[in-house]
């Protein structure tokens, strides 16, 4: 029993030292570039009611979450997202407001899952979400604040993968699938599982030319130049709203300097279904998974009675640690502690060098001698 105390579960960790010093930096600075846009801080509560984050509102699935209960027997749980919970705040205090609202966070979310592969159950996440603007140019504004925010925080080698989650809506629209179809493929779609989407397609008898068409759309991937090919692969007026929407974010992202970090996916769909329409990830070298993920969630708000379009983002900083450790990035070091030796007859005048030298910004550590 008593070795076991010593052990984290499964999932978590404990985090020191030199280690912690360079997450409370990487931090810091990613921080310094949201609050340069103007972006205001937010706290919201580890746990909420399990409503918050339940089916209807499209977050994670029930059976990753932490659920327990409290005295007057209510279902709560340990937040696994943080975008459902700041739309549940903006909509409580900021019900009334109908301008543009941005808010920022730091702090973590816990995922109760068994298929890990190694990541984290607790994981600290920084973000930021622009709440009451529905245009093009608050999607820019997003995309761009994390890349200048990363750029800050030392990560130079990323690729921001855009895509549109109303292009497939629009495409399995027009192929006349059901939504229980459109799920099943959408699933198999964001997990880039190929061949699983074309068995699929075969099994519900999607005829062609939508049955090819679906097929590509899990392997469009590229620069802007794969735009006007996935606009010349569809007849409906949502995809086609979806391609000139992007079209014309890249415009934007030209004009804040960025568009060397930029490519789209329209086969990236989100495992969150509230995101409707630009949606994005981050990925880096070193790191499996996307350091950043974020998009358009205009219903959501909704969901907690309030009307207002919001697109967001999440940076999830242990993996953008992970990949600064793995691509040798160093930070500028903290400057080191002095350490002040005393005995009993001199400590008062050590102490005021202590003190002195704390004054002046510097770090100071009294130690007794031996």
């Amino acid at each position: 029993m008593g070795k076991q105390l010593l052990h984290t579960p499964e999932g978590v960790r404990d985090i020191y030292g030199e280690e912690y010093t360079i997450k409370l930096e990487v931090e810091t600075r990613l921080h310094e570039k949201i609050r340069l846009f103007g972006y205001e801080e937010i706290q919201t509560p580890t746990f909420e009611f399990f409503d918050v984050f339940s089916k209807e509102i499209g977050t994670t699935p029930s059976r990753e979450l932490y659920k327990f209960f409290d005295k007057d027997n209510n279902t709560l749980v340990l937040r696994p997202d943080f975008t459902p919970s700041i739309a549940r705040c903006a909509a409580k205090y900021f019900g009334e407001k109908n301008v543009p609202l941005r808010f920022s966070y730091l702090g973590s979310t816990f995922t109760n899952t068994s298929d890990l592969q190694g990541k984290l159950k607790e994981s600290t996440q920084m973000g930021a979400e622009l709440i009451g603007d529905d245009s093009v140019e608050a999607d820019g504004e997003i995309i761009s604040l994390v890349i200048f925010s990363l750029l800050h925080g030392g990560l130079k080698r990323f690729q921001v993968t855009i895509g549109e989650v109303e292009y497939f809506k629009g495409l399995c629209e027009e192929a006349g699938l059901d939504e229980e179809t459109e799920l099943d493929l959408r699933a198999c779609i964001s997990g880039k599982n190929y061949f699983a989407a074309q068995e699929l397609l075969q099994e519900r008898a999607v005829a062609e030319p939508y049955h090819s068409r679906l097929l590509k759309v899990a392997d469009m991937f590229g620069d802007m130049c794969s735009l006007p090919e996935a606009k010349a692969m569809v007849n409906n007026p949502r995809s086609l709203k979806a391609v000139e929407r992007l079209e014309r974010l890249y415009e934007v992202l030209k004009a804040y300097g960025v568009a060397e970090y930029i490519s789209f996916d329209l086969g990236m769909l989100s495992k969150y279904k509230y995101y409707t329409g630009v949606i994005f990830k981050v990925y880096t070298y070193g790191v499996g998974d996307a350091v950043v993920k974020g998009g358009r969630y205009d219903g959501l708000l909704r969901q907690f009675g309030k009307e207002a379009p919001a697109v967001g983002f999440c940076m999830v900083i242990d993996s953008i640690l992970e990949a600064l450790s793995r691509q040798r990035v160093k930070l500028p070091q903290q400057e080191s502690v002095q350490i002040i030796s005393y005995n009993s007859d001199n400590f008062p005048e050590k102490l005021a060098e202590a003190q002195r030298l704390r004054a002046e910004g510097h770090a100071a550590v009294l130690s007794a001698q031996s």
